[in-house]
């Protein structure tokens, strides 16, 4: 092996080839389906189409190969991924697979499957990112459209602070806490000391709940009378706390609930 392929396998740009312990005679059919990806014209490979047409103009599952980089055996890295979409019933519903998702497919392994996690995690955190015109979110159904891409697939309880300028435009959206299955714990001195530090005209409080039913428990609605409380100390005024959920979890078909609009704020 010449010391170009050695620099080229430390970075991961080649691969030794596998050892077939179960070599077919030559002239026998082969047990395997056709690899789809020898298959096809050079030029209509996903690498090559990446290159010619840009990233828009690749298929999810091509898309998905290309994070994928190889199959295998017996398994190409194009059947592979329509495959993961499949089971996943879109390339959206991979943001809630979790490590032991990926591993039920024949051909990923532990460490493929955390690429893959890591892959969507990044997906979702950048859904979630304020677009170039930081959006309005002087409305509930405004709050859950823009936390639904973060909030979703979660099995933990997290607390989000929005602070808002004066024309209730997103400055920053900021992660307080990290809780449990049933409970995100959140402290009004830590709401607004985020507020405070990014000169927020208004704040919006979030959380989701795993189970999908977004109805505020009793500590939900504690916590939102304390925030109301620090709220009017520091003068800075609380629009909303808004509970995440899911609409087919909810009582109300919504998917989230606001206080606001139950008129506990």
């Amino acid at each position: 092996m010449s010391n170009f392929v050695v620099l080229f396998w430390s970075l991961g740009i080649v691969r030794e080839k596998p050892v077939n312990p179960h070599p077919v005679p030559p002239g026998s059919p082969s047990p395997y389906p056709a690899n789809r990806l020898r298959t096809m014209p050079l030029g209509e490979r996903p690498q090559e189409r990446l290159e010619r047409l840009g990233a828009g103009a690749l298929s999810d599952t091509e898309l998905l190969a290309m994070l994928l980089r190889s199959g295998t055996r017996g398994q190409d890295v194009i059947t592979l991924s329509s495959r993961l979409i499949a089971e996943a019933g879109s390339l959206a519903g991979l943001l809630a697979w979790h490590e032991a998702d990926f591993r039920s497919l024949r051909g990923i392994g532990r460490v493929k499957a955390l690429q893959l996690v890591a892959v969507m995690e990044v997906a979702r955190r950048a859904v979630g990112l304020p677009q170039c015109e930081s959006p309005v979110l002087n409305r509930a159904d405004l709050i859950a459209s823009h936390l639904n891409p973060v909030a979703s697939g979660l099995e933990v309880e997290k607390f989000w602070v929005l602070s808002l300028n004066r024309r209730n435009r997103l400055r920053k959206r900021v992660e307080v806490s990290s809780g449990t299955a049933t409970a995100a714990l959140a402290h009004p001195r830590e709401v607004f000391r985020s507020a405070i530090r990014e000169a927020a005209s208004a704040v919006v409080c979030v959380h989701n709940h795993p189970s999908g039913d977004p109805s505020p428990s009793a500590a939900d609605i504690q916590l939102t009378r304390q925030l109301r409380e620090a709220a009017a100390a520091v003068d800075i005024p609380l629009l909303d706390h808004v509970i995440i959920g899911r609409r087919g979890a909810d009582p109300l078909g919504r998917g989230y609930y606001s206080f606001r609009e139950a008129g506990l704020l």
